[in-house]
């Protein structure tokens, strides 16, 4: 059936999508890897650049966990033995052995009683949350929340929803305390890393500030945490924001395999009667097929891996290299804001400054990822520079040496 008419409405839509500066446009499209070498780190080609080598440094994967021989080793042999895809749902015929196995691995990581996997951190979040909602519920969230935390309470329409400026502490209470007359059930939710901008949660305080109102909800006050960005990339063991904070245990923990653990998937950890509850009522995990059994075994492989001495030099590695970068931003006289998380912001305030200092990485061979209104608010214009256990001190210098040429220029 012909379409022109919806095809000019969203072509039109585009043009001006484009003309704001908010068009993502082409993918990059990585056609190999060259292997570390010398003082450099990996280094990646590009379809359409030839033989030129870039320097990543807007990738999640913060341990360079993907590119580990035990990883890729760990993946092939599952394959070999249960084949490439779960070939069903879990509650059909979808669970294998290494599903089960990661799951245990998991709540044993995080302390937790329990876990399952989700296909996403994303699809977790949204398979959670509206779970969890009843008619009688009040959701509570930070302002710079997740896309994904904020599209699950959309999904979730609870009876209130709460939205507290960044980190206000104050107006957590305050939003806990309107809650507490009208609803019989309330959530706060919150990411432990905030991915723009690399700052964390204060999650001891909001545990405590939680623990002061949960007795005016008859059915008492949830918090969850989405640290995807935290988990094996923050806190002295990668345990993430909560051991960061010293906060203890969140009531659910949501965080993913595709970040800092090199694979891919999401998961969720908690408490044996919350995760069976889960797994009965979440329809992304109930009608959607889990991740292959050769990702969970390779996801597995990576936390044995951060679990141990090697993950512990690669978190003071990573430690090492976030604060070389951040030192030399603070000295070429550029704003960042300062924190331990490997995300590294740089702030330049200004859309059209930070398209032309994308370009300017681009062309000397750094990929970095510029962020404008409206993925951030209007004034936050940022480059978010990620760095990686791969990255080592002369790669931070190369970056360090392209930034100082334009600052030179601009």
């Amino acid at each position: 059936m012909p379409h022109q008419r919806l095809e000019e409405a969203l072509s039109s839509e585009l043009a001006e999508l484009d003309a704001a500066g908010t068009l993502k446009g082409r993918e990059t499209v990585f056609a190999g890897i060259v292997a570390a070498e010398g003082d450099k780190g990996p280094r990646y080609l590009i379809e359409g650049e030839g033989d030129r080598r870039f320097l990543r440094m807007n990738s999640n994967g913060y341990l360079g966990m993907a590119l580990r021989p035990e990883v890729v080793a760990a993946e092939e042999t599952a394959v070999g033995n249960y084949g490439t895809g779960p070939g069903a749902v879990r509650f059909i015929s979808g669970t294998w052995r290494p599903h089960v196995a990661l799951e245990r691995r998991l709540a044993r990581f995080h302390g937790r009683e329990a876990a399952m996997i989700f296909s996403s951190a994303y699809a977790t979040v949204m398979g959670v949350l509206p779970s969890l909602v009843t008619p009688e519920t009040a959701v509570i969230s930070d302002e710079l929340n997740h896309n994904c935390i904020i599209n699950a309470m959309r999904l979730a329409r609870p009876k209130e929803r709460h939205v507290y400026a960044h980190l206000d502490m104050t107006e957590l209470d305050a939003c806990l305390a309107r809650a507490a007359g009208a609803c019989a059930r309330a959530i706060v939710v919150t990411d432990g890393i905030f991915s723009m901008r690399g700052d964390h949660a204060p999650l001891d305080r909001i545990v405590e500030i939680v623990g002061r109102h949960d007795a005016g909800f008859e059915e008492n006050v949830l918090v969850v945490v989405d640290d995807s960005h935290g988990v094996g990339a923050f806190g002295a063991t990668g345990r993430g924001t909560e051991e960061y904070t010293g906060a203890g245990a969140a009531d659910l923990l949501v965080a993913t395999l595709g970040k800092a653990f090199g694979v891919n998937g999401g998961y969720v950890a908690g408490g044996e009667v919350l995760i069976g509850y889960l797994r009965e009522k979440s329809p992304f995990y109930i009608y959607s097929n889990p991740i292959t059994a050769g990702e969970a075994a390779a996801a597995a492989a990576a936390i044995e891996l951060v679990d141990g001495e090697e993950g512990t030099r690669l978190l003071d590695h990573l430690q090492a290299m976030t604060a070389r970068f951040e030192h030399g931003l603070l000295g070429l006289g550029l704003e960042t804001i300062p924190g331990e998380h490997p995300v590294v912001p740089l702030m330049v305030r200004d859309t059209a400054r930070t398209g032309a200092l994308v370009a300017h990485l681009y062309a000397n061979g750094v990929l970095a990822t510029g962020l404008n209104y409206p993925v951030v608010p209007k004034g936050d214009e940022e480059i978010r520079f990620q760095v990686s256990a791969d990255h080592t001190p002369a790669d931070i210098d190369a970056a360090l040496s392209v930034l100082a040429d334009f600052v030179k220029s601009n």
